[in-house]
């Protein structure tokens, strides 16, 4: 099994749009998620072109598509990246790939794109993004109270981050 972590491609736009319109995927993601293939096709395009502050990555299992993450830089002076939008194919889910995944894209952030911090937010009421998070070493700091309105109510958010002497730790 060899898995990797590619930059998207305009190829790849409906892969990454059939991941986040899934509806056992949609309810867990962000509402600034895309809602549109041409929106997909527009961050593929702005992660080509500012490959420092936007990046639309796909993970592949033997050459196969398996899933995507995401990140922005929030802090260019302090090399802090978001995290977000990591899906797995649910026909990949269960099979340990997606922490593997996490794992090399937390390396991609921190040692080849030079980032000090990845910062990842959580729905409160996604258990399985909270443990997946503890799992591969992200470290929780908090809870943002209240903070997001989703699904018509308001949720909480569990603040993750990672540094770059923590992949060693």
């Amino acid at each position: 099994m060899s898995l990797a972590i590619r930059r998207a491609r305009p190829d790849d736009a409906d892969f990454l749009f059939e991941l986040i319109t899934d509806e056992e995927t949609r309810p867990f993601l962000s509402g600034r998620a895309p809602e549109t293939r041409d929106a997909v096709v527009a961050e593929i395009e702005r992660s080509e072109r500012d490959p420092e502050e936007l990046g639309r990555f796909v993970f592949e299992l033997d050459g196969e598509r398996v899933g995507a993450v995401g990140f922005h830089r929030i802090n260019e002076r302090n090399r802090i990246a978001e995290a977000e939008r990591f899906v797995v194919h649910p026909r990949f889910r269960g099979r340990g790939i997606g922490d593997e995944a996490a794992r090399l894209f937390q390396r991609h952030l921190l040692l080849e794109l030079g980032f000090h911090r990845i910062e990842v937010q959580v729905y409160g009421f996604n258990e399985r993004a909270i443990a997946h998070a503890e799992r591969t070493g992200y470290v929780r700091e908090g809870v943002k109270r209240r903070a997001y309105l989703r699904h018509g109510e308001w949720q909480d958010a569990v603040l993750f981050s990672l540094l770059r002497e923590d992949l060693d730790g």
